[in-house]
């Protein structure tokens, strides 16, 4: 019973890490929420990152460890569904065995780079929104706090909504995909 029981706790403990692993952060996510969180701070302007992220001591590290963890889960349910569509794509086309192997690869790079792509945008987006939310807020302070209030969060909440009205604003803008 004892060499049973140590056989599972070693097969959980071989199996757990993989699975943990899937959405750890790399460091290359640490490196691109760093170069993200400076541009955001300069955007956003120090004391408003600091309202947004915590004290001054941490909020750039906050703000990095709470980037990368979730552009690291964003980029794992990407890969899932680029591959998921991919492979519905496929399968609806008929192909079989290596065409389908190939076809499923190809589409699923197509479609998580696309998913990249529009990541990189919204992380433009963001910047630019905290920019904008800087200069409301210093050219009139009273309309900024009718706006989005005057608690600590209202700051968060401009960006939150000018980042939104920037991304549909980019989405109108592009041409309609060809098929």
């Amino acid at each position: 019973m004892k060499k049973l029981l140590l056989a599972a706790a070693l097969s959980a403990a071989v199996v757990a890490p993989s699975a943990a692993l899937a959405q750890d952060p790399a460091p290359s996510d640490f490196k691109n929420a760093a170069k993200f969180c400076k541009d955001f701070r300069d955007g956003a302007g120090k004391a408003n990152f600091v309202t947004m992220f915590g004290t001054k001591k941490n909020a750039y590290g906050k703000c990095v460890s709470q980037t990368a963890k979730k552009n690291a889960a964003e980029d794992d349910a990407q890969a899932k569904e680029a591959k998921t569509n991919a492979a519905k794509e496929c399968k609806a086309e008929g192909l079989k065995g290596r065409e389908y192997g190939k076809c499923v690869s190809t589409k699923a790079k197509a479609k998580k780079a696309a998913a990249d792509k529009e990541d990189k945008a919204e992380k433009k987006d963001r910047i630019n929104a905290a920019q904008t939310c800087k200069a409301a807020k210093k050219d009139d302070a009273d309309k900024f706090a009718t706006d989005f209030g005057a608690k600590k969060n209202a700051f968060g909440k401009c960006v939150s909504k000018t980042a939104k009205e920037l991304a549909a604003e980019r989405k109108a803008e592009e041409p309609a995909p060809t098929a």
